[in-house]
């Protein structure tokens, strides 16, 4: 028995050692056969197009094999022909050639070429899921989000369980500021694929566009730490909290974008542009010149930086017109008070009484001269703008209501050419800007 058992063990080791010999040596000459198979399709399909270059029996061959193989670059010059003699020979497939054609341009980024084909087979089946799909793509990468949503649409209703749309047509809503509808189509893409930071990104900026601020925030703030993505969400962070008045926390967003590497030179210039006016606003001025100081070295003309960098270098350089323009009511009428009491170097001016509305200052003064004493009326703008004749018509009201003799109005703008001409023949003084810096500098506010 045991000689018979270790013969049949023989018998079965030998036939399994067989089968596997036979297995190797099948699969040896398969796979001789597809190489053989490939070249002699690429050799004889060569052989045609040497001699006929628009042979179709050739074209075919080749197209079919590189197209196949993904080889776009090879593929992408077979279809061009093939799209052009189509006509003449009835072996070709136009739609098939057109549509091949523009998957491949697609492929290589060549967009206008991809439009050539991809618009000539959508001519001929509006309803072929992967014209569309193709021709949403070249759109979205030129950039015509408004005219790839259609196309990635058609392909939802084409083929409902279709796997990757969601991205496409979510990023192309978003990017087409279609924000609230985007939406939907983010989430499930997420699903799809949550590492992606883009989609992510693209749906907290789409729920902050949309009213959802406060959930947006939690993204951007899980974002800020990312390599690509995480200038941009500091910025969009920064921007939130300056919206809901807290910019000591927008300061913070926009600081730490600009520790960022390689961060896009556009996004990089608006973090600092905000940044700069986040500390503009927030009286920090010799900060904001800095940052100001570093646009312009990257670009002299961003924005209204220019502008910016002089009215507040002069901010800077004379403390009395700070507090006139940025500091609190209570030290803007404080200031006002010894900007009266200055006015006149060979008078006695008491104050007689201060007004403060949203819009000015009023100071009601008795003046005594030498021979005379008057009742004058001052008034002082906060703008840096230009006042219009309106404002000095309801003051000239003012002046004559009160009985005063005489009114001055002070502005740290302009007066418009109405404003000057309607102040003529009045007891109304006008004072711009640099009459008012002449008599700031003569204040003592220490």
């Amino acid at each position: 028995m045991d000689s018979t058992f270790f013969t049949l063990v023989a018998v079965v080791i030998i036939v399994a050692f067989g089968a596997i010999l036979i297995t190797f040596s099948t699969r040896k000459k398969g796979s001789g056969k597809k190489q053989k198979g490939r070249a002699t399709i690429i050799k004889e399909a060569t052989r045609k197009l040497a001699q006929d270059p628009h042979n179709p029996d050739g074209l075919l061959a080749l197209g079919e094999l590189y197209f196949n193989e993904r080889a776009w670059d090879k593929a992408y010059p077979i279809y061009e022909t093939q799209m052009s003699v189509a006509p003449a020979h009835k072996e070709l497939d136009p739609f098939l050639a057109s549509l091949r054609q523009g998957i491949c341009a697609v492929k290589l980024n060549k967009i206008q070429e991809a439009f050539k084909g991809l618009g000539a087979a959508y001519q001929i089946n509006k309803n072929d899921f992967e014209v569309n799909y193709y021709l949403g793509s070249a759109f979205y990468k030129n950039n015509e989000f408004e005219k790839a949503i259609p196309h990635f649409k058609r392909v939802i209703v084409l083929k409902p369980d279709a796997q990757n749309i969601n991205s496409p047509l979510g990023l192309s809503l978003y990017k087409a500021k279609h924000y609230k509808e985007s939406l939907g189509y983010l989430k499930r893409a997420l699903d799809e694929n949550p590492e992606n930071k883009e989609l992510l990104f693209a749906m907290a900026d789409a729920m902050n566009e949309s009213g959802y601020g406060d959930k947006a925030m939690k993204v951007f703030m899980h974002l800020r730490p990312d390599p690509e993505f995480g200038a941009k969400s500091c910025l969009a962070a920064g921007l939130f909290h300056l919206k809901i008045q807290q910019p000591d926390k927008a300061i913070q967003d926009f600081e730490i974008g600009l520790r960022h590497q390689n961060v896009p030179q556009d996004t990089a210039l608006e973090i600092r542009y905000r940044l700069a006016n986040a500390y503009l606003n927030s009286k920090a001025i010799s900060k904001g010149l800095e940052v100001l100081t570093e646009i312009q070295a990257i670009n002299p003309s961003y924005k209204d930086v220019p502008q910016l960098f002089t009215r507040y270098q002069e901010l800077n350089q004379n403390k009395n017109l700070q507090i006139y323009l940025m500091a609190s009511t209570s030290d803007f009428v404080a200031l006002c008070r010894r900007v009266v009491m200055k006015y006149y170097q060979r008078a006695v001016a008491k104050v007689v009484d201060i007004s403060v509305t949203p819009e000015c200052v009023e100071v009601l003064m008795n003046i005594e001269f030498v021979r005379s004493e008057e009742i004058h009326v001052f008034r002082f703008y906060r703008t840096t703008g230009v006042v219009s004749d309106l404002y000095i018509r309801d003051f000239h009201a003012k002046v004559t209501e009160t009985k005063a003799d005489r009114g001055v109005c002070i502005t740290a703008g302009l007066f418009s050419e109405e404003a000057r001409r309607y102040a003529e023949g009045r007891p109304i003084d006008l004072v711009e800007k640099e009459g008012l810096i002449r008599i700031l500098k003569k204040v003592d506010m220490s």
